[in-house]
């Protein structure tokens, strides 16, 4: 399974990539065809590859940002339908723009009244038929057992049940002490003891066992485990399956020595230096930009409620520095007499030009300066207020951790969680920033970058 920042994914989602820019190429030649029908390919010189090349990565950025790649919007026709319809005219409008700026790589007046429906209907059937055959052509599910009755198992079960895309099947779980039989703590449930792991994975043609186990000590049943490794079972702890298919590192029963002695949390020279190479570039094109947007939401904010436009405020940044970060001021001038809080659904403190702005993100621009003078990165964690991150430290786990990095504009979190307003927000959102601390990397950080611009476009998760 192909990794991208050190997050699997999934088999069907690069299925659907693959057969789909395919289906488009097909839809391309066969729309040509019918334009060109006795000299087809005398329109593009004899070598339509850029031009086909074009459409297609047009197309799939359309379908990617319109959530088409989302595995649920499969089970809605209707949905589907209507995506398509609104992705195909996004790419029309880029093609479009793209035809103006270099009218070369046109594939020529005609084609698109016939490429367009001919898409449509190729892959908008391919996804029909998936959807009532499934993926015939794929494997059948990995068959997985969990051994031992802990946290992190279940929270694993729970996440492999919710993502059909992943193709894992839990068969059940393996009780401690062999007891509580049938109990169903998930679904399914308790299927047997520790003593019987070995049956149970022949029985029941296991590929791969799971641990997560309440207490270890003296409970591993490692001979058993090293015979199952050695006739090609695989084993792994439930922390590194959660992580490698949720993006999170749980928190549940995890241990310090988990953390030292993974993979992972290399932060070399290099990759600094060059991340905050980009950090600047970024920071001076995204202001020279954006100068005229953010002097119109300084005008709308003193249209209507004045001065200050800037909102100021103190928060924690690497090595736990305080710093003062600068946002458009979004609430009342007096929202925070009554001592900090967390934004919540509905928040009265809100003004009509702060919801507008909140929504599309407008209000963090201003933090392209914090990311130019070094306090801030353009992905990272992101700063909390020192009066947060004390109530945190003393709650979660490893919450100081998150301060090991620069704080972000965007990051992991972001993209993966709606605006946290409790404790257990927080523990989420601390799950994905140690998991992005982790597998910290250009790579990673041009893929958050790369969500960060459709969460904007969609509006997602604003308040």
């Amino acid at each position: 399974m192909l990794k991208i920042g050190g997050q699997k994914v999934p088999t069907k989602t690069l299925v659907l990539l693959t057969s789909e820019s395919l289906l488009i190429v097909i839809g391309l030649a066969l729309a040509t065809a019918m334009r060109f029908a006795s000299s087809r390919w005398e329109y593009a010189g004899g070598n339509p590859v850029v031009r086909f090349l074009i459409v297609v990565l047009m197309c799939e950025f359309a379908l990617y940002y319109n959530d088409l790649y989302d595995v649920e919007v499969m089970k809605s026709r209707a949905r589907l339908l209507i995506g398509l319809l609104q992705a195909l005219g996004v790419a029309c409008i880029g093609l479009a723009m793209i035809y103006y700026i270099a009218p070369g790589v046109s594939l020529g007046r005609g084609i698109a009244a016939f490429a367009i429906p001919t898409i449509m209907t190729l892959i908008f059937g391919w996804r029909v038929l998936l959807d009532s055959k499934g993926f015939f052509f794929l494997r059948s599910p990995e068959r997985v057992l969990i051994v031992g009755t802990g946290a992190t198992g279940i929270s694993l079960t729970r996440e492999i049940c919710s993502r059909p895309d992943l193709n894992l099947k839990v068969l059940g779980f393996l009780d401690e002490k062999g007891e509580n039989i049938g109990m169903s703590l998930v679904n399914p449930g308790i299927i047997g003891g520790l003593s019987e792991l070995e049956t149970l994975v022949r029985e029941k043609n296991i590929d791969r066992v799971v641990l997560s186990l309440k207490e270890q000590r003296g409970r591993m049943p490692y001979r058993e485990l090293l015979r199952l490794k050695f006739a090609g079972v695989t084993v792994e702890d439930a922390h590194t399956v959660f992580e490698n298919i949720s993006g999170r590192i749980a928190l549940e029963k995890l241990s310090p020595s988990w953390l030292i002695f993974n993979d992972g949390f290399r932060k070399n020279r290099f990759l600094l230096a060059a991340k905050r190479a980009m950090d600047v570039m970024a920071a001076l094109i995204a202001i020279t930009l954006t100068l005229p947007i953010m002097a119109l939401v300084a005008l709308a904010i003193l249209i209507e409620s004045g001065s200050p436009v800037l909102f100021r405020q103190k928060r924690v940044g690497l090595n736990g520095a305080q710093f003062e970060i600068l946002k458009f001021r979004s609430m009342r001038q007096d929202a925070e007499k009554g001592g900090p809080s967390w934004a919540a659904d509905g928040d009265n403190r809100i003004t009509r030009v702060g919801a507008f702005i909140r929504k599309y993100r407008l209000d963090e621009l201003p933090q392209f300066f914090n990311i130019l003078n070094g306090t801030m990165s353009l992905v990272g964690p992101r700063p909390e207020q020192p009066y947060f991150c004390e109530m945190l430290e003393t709650t979660l786990d490893f919450f100081c951790q998150r301060h090991t990095v620069r704080p972000g504009l965007t990051g992991w979190a972001q993209i993966k969680y709606q605006y946290g307003s409790t404790v257990e927000d927080a523990k989420r959102k601390l799950e994905l920033d140690l998991f992005y601390i982790k597998h910290l990397s250009i790579s990673l950080d041009m893929v958050i970058v790369f969500e960060t611009v459709k969460v904007i476009f969609l509006g997602k998760g604003a308040k």
